[in-house]
């Protein structure tokens, strides 16, 4: 690999989220203020949305980590689930131990004494779902009872729901309007402006033990995240991409022609970039069409 030749003590731009490399960027700042706050409230549902890779996962990591001790956390990173499979996973997240030939009926009453047992030991209890636009309609129902699940006082579960824009088109439906109403915070990320894309990628070279801050030039940061369109993800993508192909050349820095081919051979960057070149070509296929028309005419006429 190419951390010895670069000066690197770890991979900069691994797409495993890592908290280790968390940068206070505007958006997932704000999104974690608007959990944190969400769940001092201690009601109903919480919900963060955002397209693929813009670090839905990794603000869901950050936020459980940073979590005060009297939260007990339940986490399911699949929420692709039954409803009956998602009460035995909600059981075994709480700890519960319990015989399999037990009713969904018993099985909820259970969960129910031990919510309550939590509650009366100071525990506020948080159910946490990533990828939660894979949830089948019926598990969405169930959740919703989930958290019918009360003192008089307070709820004894939190929801906080991680997921893709799809969810919101899901919970538009009139059949989840119940459920719409009871999300009280919601928080949409936003893809990374240039400028927060180029000191994310300044930062997670920091963190990996760069010490050259000429590594990528401002120009070639800049070519990154226009084509990754501001997407977090795949800006790690077109920057390793970039520094394996500076590697093999032997290079000390990245040239554009390295960005190039890490545009060139990344799909999603490429889409963007030919809509880009096509729309200029056609713009000015219109615009020489047009001039040839109008001086052939004033031609013509004169």
């Amino acid at each position: 690999m190419y951390l010895q030749h670069f000066g690197l003590t770890e991979t900069p731009f691994s797409l495993t989220p890592n908290t280790g490399f968390f940068f206070g960027l505007a958006p997932h700042v704000e999104a974690l203020q608007v959990l944190q706050t969400a769940l001092q409230t201690g009601e109903g549902f919480i919900k963060v949305t955002g397209e693929v890779g813009t670090g839905k996962t990794l603000i869901c990591r950050k936020l459980m980590n940073d979590l005060p001790e009297r939260f007990h956390c339940a986490y399911l990173p699949n929420p692709y689930l039954t409803p009956d499979e998602l009460r035995w996973a909600v059981a075994m997240e709480l700890g519960l131990k319990h015989s399999s030939q037990i009713d969904q009926q018993q099985l909820t009453g259970l969960i129910q004494q031990q919510l309550l047992a939590l509650s009366a030991h100071g525990h506020s209890i948080i159910l946490v779902l990533d990828e939660a636009q894979a949830l089948p309609d019926e598990s969405l129902e169930a959740l919703r009872l989930f958290t019918n699940l009360e003192t008089e006082s307070r709820k004894l579960l939190q929801v906080v729901l991680f997921a893709q824009p799809e969810l919101d088109e899901r919970l538009a439906q009139s059949k989840f309007r119940q459920l719409r109403q009871r999300i009280t915070f919601s928080y949409c990320l936003r893809p990374l402006t240039v400028e927060e894309s180029m000191a994310y990628i300044q930062h997670r070279l920091t963190v990996a033990g760069s010490s050259s801050e000429r590594l990528f030039s401002e120009s070639n940061a800049k070519r990154i995240a226009r084509a990754a369109r501001g997407i977090p993800r795949l800006i790690n993508v077109l920057a390793h991409k970039a520094l394996l192909v500076g590697f093999g050349e032997g290079a000390k820095t990245i040239e554009p022609n390295h960005v190039d081919a890490a545009i060139t051979d990344t799909a999603d960057a490429m889409k963007h970039q030919y809509d880009m070149v096509k729309w200029f070509v056609a713009t000015m296929v219109v615009i020489g069409s047009g001039l040839a028309a109008f001086f052939w005419f004033k031609g013509g006429v004169a």
